[in-house]
């Protein structure tokens, strides 16, 4: 396991972090992601911190609250320094039936980090993110509230999720301006499937010097190797919950060269998969998320796969983007520019 640093700070975090999405089940769409047990959760937490993985992601709305609370208990019941982990947790989704029981405002911002705290048993959090967009909440007031969680102690990083390029690159210009805390991280959908984040974000978190920590790597099991053209399965997530959404035509074609690349390697294609997404530089550090304990072990073995340069070419030429404007303008005019 390597250890990688997060965005502008000092942070080390694994290059794979513990996703706890799966974790307590309930109603709707969790029902269908995962209702793992305590002594399931505490075993999927053993196997990874056994494996190198000091970093581990969750959220509040997870299960309605179940997850983060699993998250601490198992952290209890494990014995583990808290002080050796790196939590992360998120605030934005909706928590009740009340009119302010969602959104970036201060009120449910300064409510739900105390609440996460409790529900995690722990007396601070590590990377505290926001978990989307509120386009009723001024930014000066949301990182605001972020802010004041970092000067009291109850955070130390703050970070941001599926955010535009233009949302996020004015947050950070709020914070510049109003010296108040600046994300630290980008949590982002970004597979060998779906490479849409290049365009915009991805040179963005390069110029501002921003950590990417990347969610559904396996683009909702559709890179696991469980499923064909045909729309057969063995099993898996996406025949019950169909997300996120992915070209599949582009992803059948990037499966056609992951299977025998994989049957060569002696490894699983969602081994590959992830292995990937660990070769791009951009990337901090990639959420895996399990419901069983092989799945998690399978994953973790992704950290020892190894590319050759005309692998990583023949995986690129498979999966590029079809080029759009700007993008091919920008590449056009500035050849002569570029350092």
């Amino acid at each position: 396991m390597k250890y990688n640093i997060l965005g502008n700070t000092g942070l080390k975090v694994s290059e794979l972090c513990l996703g706890t999405m799966t974790f307590g089940g309930g109603e709707g769409m969790w029902k269908a992601i995962g209702q793992l047990t305590q002594k399931e959760v505490n075993e999927l937490i053993k196997i990874s911190v056994d494996g190198g993985i000091n970093f581990i992601d969750t959220a509040n709305v997870y299960s309605d609250g179940v997850s983060e609370k699993m998250t601490g208990k198992a952290i209890k019941d494990l014995g583990l320094t808290r002080d050796e982990l790196i939590i992360a947790t998120k605030v934005r989704g909706k928590m009740g039936e009340g009119p302010n029981q969602s959104g970036l405002t201060r009120k449910h911002i300064l409510h739900q980090a105390e609440e996460s705290l409790k529900r995690l048993n722990v007396d601070y959090i590590d990377l505290y993110q926001i978990h989307g967009f509120d386009a009723l909440t001024p930014w000066e007031e949301t990182l605001s509230a972020l802010d004041i969680l970092v000067k009291h102690g109850k955070v130390r990083y703050i970070g941001c999720s599926n955010l535009a390029a233009w949302q996020l690159m004015k947050a950070l210009s709020v914070s510049e301006r109003e010296k108040f805390e600046k994300f630290v991280s980008l949590q982002a959908y970004y597979t060998i499937a779906g490479r849409e984040l290049e365009r915009e974000l991805i040179p963005l978190l390069q110029d501002q010097k921003l950590g990417l920590m990347v969610w559904s790597p396996l683009a909702g099991g559709l890179l696991s190797g469980k499923y064909d053209r045909d729309g057969k399965s063995d099993g898996g997530r996406r025949a019950n919950f169909d997300f996120p959404p992915v070209n599949k035509g582009r992803a059948f074609d990037v499966l056609d060269v992951l299977k025998p690349m994989a049957e060569d390697k002696n490894a699983s294609v969602a081994e590959l998969s992830l292995a990937w997404l660990l070769h791009q530089k951009a990337v901090s550090s990639v959420i895996i998320g399990a419901k069983k304990t092989k799945q998690l072990k399978d994953n973790l073995k992704s950290v020892e796969v190894k590319f050759t340069d005309e692998e990583l070419k023949k995986l690129d030429e498979v999966s590029r983007l079809p080029a759009e404007y700007p993008g091919w303008m920008l590449e056009r005019q500035g050849g002569d520019r570029r350092a």
